[in-house]
This record gives C-alpha cells, sequence and structure tokens, in this order.
C-alpha cells in the first residue's frame, strides 16, 4: 500500500504520532474532517476535468465549422469563376456569330 509515496509503516507512525498528540476523541473528528476535504479536492478536481473537456469539445467543434465554411466558400468561388467563364465564352461566341 503506498499512498502519496508513504509505505504503510510510515503510515502507522503518523497514525501513533497523530493519536498521542490529538488523543482518541479528537482524532476520528480530525480524520472525518481530513477525509472531507480530500473528498472536495477530488470533486473539484472532476468539476475542471469536465469543464476542461467541454470546453475542448467546442474548440473542436468551431475548428470543424470554420473548415466546413471555408471548403464552402471555396465551392462557391469555383462555381462563380465556372460560371463567368462559361458567360464570358458564350458572350465571345455570340460575338464572332454576329460579327460574321
Amino acid at each position: 500500500m503506498n499512498i502519496f509515496g508513504i509505505g504503510l509503516p510510515e503510515m502507522a507512525l503518523i497514525m501513533v504520532v497523530a493519536l498521542l498528540i490529538f488523543g482518541p476523541k479528537k482524532l476520528p473528528e480530525i480524520g472525518r474532517s481530513l477525509g472531507k476535504t480530500i473528498r472536495s479536492f477530488q470533486d473539484a478536481s472532476k468539476e475542471f476535468e469536465a469543464e476542461f473537456k467541454r470546453e475542448a469539445q467546442k474548440i473542436e467543434e468551431s475548428v470543424k465549422m470554420k473548415a466546413e465554411l471555408e471548403a464552402s466558400q471555396e465551392e462557391k468561388a469555383e462555381f462563380a469563376n465556372k460560371s463567368r467563364d462559361s458567360f464570358a465564352t458564350e458572350a465571345t461566341s455570340t460575338n464572332s456569330t454576329e460579327k460574321t
């Protein structure tokens, strides 16, 4: 058993010293408050991780949407160029037909 780099013998020594310093009546209360503190840190850590994942997903979605918009704009530009070229070709052929 290794918690925070502390092995079982070190943990037992810490418990004995805490028992001597705080006494048997105060020790359960201290343990309870320490447990609540650790639990609140775990909850905060999980909430931070969840928020981080949500923000990363939002960024990923916005990047994907931007890429799709850019691709759509490129398609529109290509279509406009083809239409303009087609119109220019028709106008040129119409002008040459009218001259003859």
